[in-house]
């Protein structure tokens, strides 16, 4: 691009002279082709040359190019590839290590309106672009070396200013940790008091009972908050130890929708199982259950009552497992789908805290997913319910 845009400035100069010296010639030319009185050879000329022709094609006058080039000017005009009341560069490759740029025009001798012949006016400009690709090479290799130099500033300058912010995210994450894991012995005491008082027969209020009966939802709410906060940070400093082994997938997606049906009952929600058995898994059994556990529960949480939910497991190619739960809940719209696996984002705020959702439950099914290698699709659409497919590849164990 900058070759070109050199070129371009160049010629440009170069072209607007011979297209201003070529008419001068060809005026020259005429009185001299009238009075049929010619000089003798004007001889060679570095900086332009021409050849002056009859209306029968025949040289009458020249002033010759230099020798070097003057069979290429000869075979270009013989061509008749010379545009006229135009300039055109030509490029003569005979010698790859020595090419020659040549520039040339014509014009028409004409006297008292007619024509009587005709004018190649050329310029030999090979240096210029010798010139030209030098300069190119130099810049080049100068806005390589600034590109380099400022590479290495840059690099140096993020590296002193990202220091401070990465320990200060570092003591961020670790905070997250310890917070989480100091917080859950406290919320265990508080629950095992509730279930206490919940269990005196001195409380006989109503009102007492269903205040005992709010605390103990709100600490298992905190708890389930809690500890989801604990596995996100976790995650995040590879503290998690994730142990690789084979194991009966389709068991374990089984004693999860077991252990998930009282909780759809409350809602009269009926799960649908497609689950073959004896498909086998190479990966981390706990964090499989998690994910399946995270699907499931979302699936009940966001079905309206007498709903369905359809949960299944296949086999694909390459031995890789598929599973999906599918529901006919309330539905994610579109502009919300690619948003939902951020932490703590939650479509419907309000519904979801009534719900008991904290926005980090699919975070966590991202990062199990990823953990493994798998993949997650989503198809969903506002009031016809939401499927979450997730394909997983078998673990190295």
């Amino acid at each position: 691009m900058a070759q070109r845009s050199m070129e371009w400035a160049v010629t440009s100069e170069q072209a607007r002279e011979l297209s201003a010296v070529v008419q001068e010639v060809a005026e020259t030319e005429a009185m001299l082709l009238q009075n049929g009185n010619f000089p003798d050879d004007l001889g060679t000329r570095e900086r332009m040359f021409f050849y002056a022709y009859d209306d029968s094609g025949k040289l009458r006058n020249f002033s010759r190019a230099p020798e070097r080039i003057e069979n290429d000017v000869l075979q270009v005009i013989q061509g008749g590839q010379i545009p006229f009341n135009d300039v055109a560069v030509f490029e003569q490759h005979k010698d790859p290590e020595k090419p020659r740029v040549l520039m040339m025009t014509a014009a028409n001798v004409m006297a008292s309106g007619h024509y009587i012949g005709v004018v190649y006016l050329g310029k030999d400009i090979t240096a210029l672009y010798k010139g030209i690709k030098k300069s190119v090479y130099l810049l080049s290799a100068i806005s390589l070396l600034a590109l380099l130099v400022a590479a290495g500033i840059g690099y140096s300058m993020s590296g002193t200013v990202m220091a401070p912010m990465q320990k200060a995210y570092e003591k961020q994450r670790q905070f997250a940790a310890d917070a989480s894991h100091e917080l859950r012995t406290p919320l265990s005491v508080v629950m095992a008091s509730a279930d206490l008082l919940a269990n005196d027969p001195s409380i006989e209020s109503p009102f007492l009972k269903q205040v005992i009966e709010d605390l103990k939802d709100e600490v298992k709410k905190m708890s389930k908050l809690v500890g989801d906060l604990l596995t996100v940070a976790r995650s995040d400093n590879n503290a998690e130890k994730i142990k690789f082994q084979k194991f009966d997938l389709s068991s374990v997606m089984q004693q999860v929708t077991r252990n998930m049906q009282m909780m759809a009952e409350k809602k009269n929600i009926t799960i649908a199982e497609n689950i073959p058995d004896g498909i086998s898994y190479a990966g981390d059994e706990q964090k499989i259950k998690q994910l399946i556990l995270i699907f499931v529960d979302n699936a009940i949480k966001y079905t309206q009552e007498n709903g369905h939910i359809d949960v299944a497991l296949a086999l694909g190619r390459n031995n890789k497992v598929i599973f999906s739960v599918r529901d006919n809940g309330i539905g994610i719209a579109k502009e919300d789908q690619e948003k939902i696996f951020g932490r703590f984002y939650r479509v419907d705020k309000a519904r979801s805290r009534e719900m008991g959702g904290n926005g980090l439950g699919l975070a966590i099914a991202k990062d199990i997913i990823e953990v493994h290698h798998g993949q997650i699709y989503i198809e969903s659409a506002l009031g016809q319910g939401t499927a979450f497919t997730v394909e997983l590849p078998q673990q190295k164990v």
